[in-house]
């Protein structure tokens, strides 16, 4: 009898805290993803194979619910014979870069990973690959 109320106790604490650490990892979802985001470009930009791509759009996305415009930058390149292409979502990087001033079809530099090539980035917060 003593067992099964004090597994019971255990089961009923264990959904709690479990309960628990989700809502906070809900709440706080999002700076988490911004921060990986940050760090993935700081990766980059340090450590990175640089290499030559275009630029090919600029776009400009909203999702109607009143929200900051996503701003997407669009470009291709190629490693060993291998064409990407990528987007990369610069809304964070506003005071670095003028997407209305970006001219389309101009040489660029891309850093990437060389052990994963699809990894990319054409700016971050301390390198911009855009040519003025």
């Amino acid at each position: 009898m003593f067992s099964l109320r004090l597994t019971s106790l255990v089961i009923g604490a264990g959904v709690v805290v479990g309960g628990a650490i989700t809502l906070k990892l809900r709440r706080r979802g999002r700076s988490k993803v911004d921060d990986k985001e940050r760090q993935r470009r700081m990766r980059l930009s340090v450590g990175g194979r640089l290499t030559t791509g275009t630029v090919i759009d600029v776009q400009e996305m909203t999702n109607g619910e009143g929200k900051i415009p996503t701003q997407l930058l669009i470009y291709t390149y190629d490693v060993a014979g291998v064409q990407y292409e990528c987007s990369q979502d610069v809304t964070h990087l506003r005071p670095f870069i003028d997407l209305h001033s970006c001219r389309l079809g101009l040489p660029t530099s891309i850093k990437y990973d060389p052990h994963n090539p699809g990894n990319s980035v054409v700016i971050s917060e301390e390198w911009s690959g855009l040519r003025k």
